[in-house]
C-alpha cells in the first residue's frame, strides 16, 4: 500500500490521477505545510521540507518532487500507460516533466512565498516579485504549449499530461492559455474530462 501526503488544490492531484490511471492502491493523508495538525506532523516525519506531494512506497521509501514521483510510477505501471514505450516519445515526456517542475512549478513557489526570496521584503516588494514571476510563468507556459502541444495525448493522458493539467491551474495560467494558446487549452480540458481524471479533479477543484 502506498501513502500519499497532499491536500485539495495542490500538486498531489497529479499523483492521485496517476495512481488511479495505473490502478495502484493508496492511502491518502490530508497534509500541507500551511495546515497545522496531525497530517502536517506526519508529513514532516517523512519529508522535513513539508512539501507535497510526498509519496511513501510500500517498503518505506520516500518519494518527493512531483516529476520524480510520476516518473517512478510510470516505470512501475503497465508499459506505455504513464510513460511512452517508444524511446523518442519517452524522452520527450521526461523532458516535459522536468520542464514543468523546473520552470512552472518553481515559479509558483516564488509567487506563493516571495518573502523567501527577498530580504527585507515589504508588501510593495512582494507585489513586484509576484508580478514579475507571474509574467515569467506565463511565458514558460507559452513555450510549453508550443513545444509540447503537438503530440499531447489528451485521450490517453500519461504523466506529462497529468502534471500539465494540474500545474496550469494556478496563477492565471489557464486564462492566459485560453486567450493565447486556445488549442492547447482545449487539450487540457479534454484531459480533465477523462474518466480516470475527472473524479480526481472534481475532488480538488469542486
Amino acid at each position: 500500500m502506498l501513502t500519499l501526503y497532499g491536500t485539495k488544490g495542490s500538486g498531489s492531484a497529479a499523483i492521485e490521477a496517476a495512481l488511479v490511471r495505473a490502478g495502484f492502491a493508496y492511502t491518502g493523508v490530508d497534509a500541507a505545510s500551511w495546515n497545522p495538525g496531525p497530517g502536517r506532523d506526519a508529513l514532516l516525519q517523512v519529508n522535513p521540507l513539508g512539501q507535497i506531494p510526498t509519496l511513501v512506497l510500500a517498503d518505506g521509501t520516500v518519494m518527493t518532487e512531483s516529476a520524480a514521483i510520476l516518473i517512478h510510477l510510470g516505470l512501475c505501471a503497465a508499459p506505455g500507460l504513464l510513460l511512452p514505450q517508444e524511446a523518442g516519445a519517452r524522452a520527450r515526456a521526461l523532458r516535459g516533466l522536468v520542464y514543468i517542475a523546473a520552470n512552472c512549478y518553481a515559479a509558483i513557489s516564488v509567487i506563493d512565498y516571495p518573502e523567501r526570496w527577498c530580504e527585507p521584503c515589504d508588501d510593495e516588494m512582494k507585489a513586484r516579485i509576484r508580478a514579475g514571476t507571474r509574467a515569467r510563468l506565463h511565458e514558460h507556459w507559452r513555450v510549453f504549449a508550443d513545444e509540447f502541444g503537438i503530440g499531447f495525448d489528451a485521450g490517453a493522458p500519461g504523466a506529462l499530461e497529468l502534471l500539465a493539467v494540474v500545474v496550469s491551474k494556478w496563477s492565471g495560467s489557464r486564462t492566459m492559455l485560453q486567450a493565447e494558446r486556445p488549442a492547447f487549452h482545449a487539450q487540457l480540458l479534454r484531459v480533465e474530462q477523462h474518466p480516470d481524471v475527472a473524479p480526481v479533479m472534481q475532488r480538488h477543484w469542486p
